[in-house]
């Protein structure tokens, strides 16, 4: 009667499409409201001056931008994380790839040893990072024993400025390996076999096919690895407090990231403006870097 009285007539598929459309809304309004909203939010209160604890907030134009850029902590803060990424990223790739491609070849207990390599990522980040507190420690860490143990002299880790951000960045690869060796395993069983085939009857050897069937049609999965691996570094932050729990940061800012210093920022300076301001420029350099790395690694292949 409903259909009849408003004079409309709609088919089975349409019908189904408009409640697809209807149920849709929901999990889209969720995200606007949760991600989207927060965004323009963050962006809004980067040109205005609040404390978190007034109501009011006082336009200011570009004076956070202003004073972030000329304040030396932020600077040391970006270099760190552009550290963190560049050496960080590369070696959990590397690694990755390398450790799928020898599981890939192993015909027993392959399930069981991509569960060991997984352990990590699926094991909580604070309790990671303490235990690798423990194994870091200069006085009764288990590395310097082993160290000892075989002639070398004991390292300070993450006591030193000059091995800290190292000793962090170590532990990230070491939690993320799992998932990017998940990510290349995916990848090298959807290749198919009749390229090897084809390519071992031409007489190509195993470097060559890796050079030129392996790798080039493993760049879906690369290109993801190497995303996602970045924007988590670019946003590195549970880790770096965790490890150095007393000097968060530290020493002397050395592992210092932009995310931590967006925190200190807004919740121990209470200068929630500046926060703000870091925060949409640590967007910036997350997009921008997204979109360079989508159009310079993303290839099309077809044999």
């Amino acid at each position: 009667m409903g259909r009849r009285r408003f004079g409309i007539r709609l088919s089975l598929n349409a019908r189904q499409a408009l409640w697809a459309y209807v149920f849709l809304l929901v999990p889209m309004a969720f995200f606007l409201y949760i991600r989207i909203w927060p965004a323009f939010q963050a962006f809004d209160l980067s040109l205005r001056e609040w404390n978190i604890v007034g109501e009011v907030r006082t336009y200011v134009g570009g004076a956070n931008y202003e004073r972030l850029a000329g304040d030396p902590r932020f600077a040391r803060a970006l270099l760190n994380t552009l550290r963190y990424t560049v050496v960080g990223v590369p070696a959990q790739i590397v690694l990755g790839l390398a450790i799928a491609l020898l599981l890939e070849r192993v015909t027993r207990y392959r399930g069981l040893l991509r569960a060991v390599y997984f352990l990590p990522y699926m094991t909580p980040i604070v309790a990671a990072a303490w235990v690798w507190q423990w194994l870091y420690s200069p006085n009764f860490g288990p590395l310097n024993g082993f160290l000892d143990a075989i002639g070398m002299p004991a390292q300070p880790f993450l006591d030193s400025p000059a091995q800290a951000l190292y000793a962090v960045t170590a532990v990230v690869v070491w939690q993320n390996l799992g998932f990017v060796v998940v990510i290349f395993l995916a990848g090298l069983q959807s290749i198919s076999r009749t390229y090897y085939e084809a390519a071992r009857i031409d007489g190509a050897g195993a470097r060559a096919l890796f050079l030129h069937i392996t790798l080039p049609l493993l760049n879906p999965s690369i290109v993801f690895a190497v995303v996602i691996g970045t924007i988590q570094y670019l946003q590195l932050f549970t880790q770096v407090v965790n490890l150095n729990f007393t000097d968060q940061g530290g020493p002397l800012d050395s592992t210092l990231t932009i995310v931590l210093y967006i925190y200190k920022v807004a919740f121990q300076r209470f200068q929630m403006g500046q926060a703000a301001a870091a925060t949409v420029v640590l967007f910036a350099i997350i997009l921008s870097v997204t979109l360079f790395q989508l159009k310079v690694l993303s290839r099309r292949i077809e044999y």
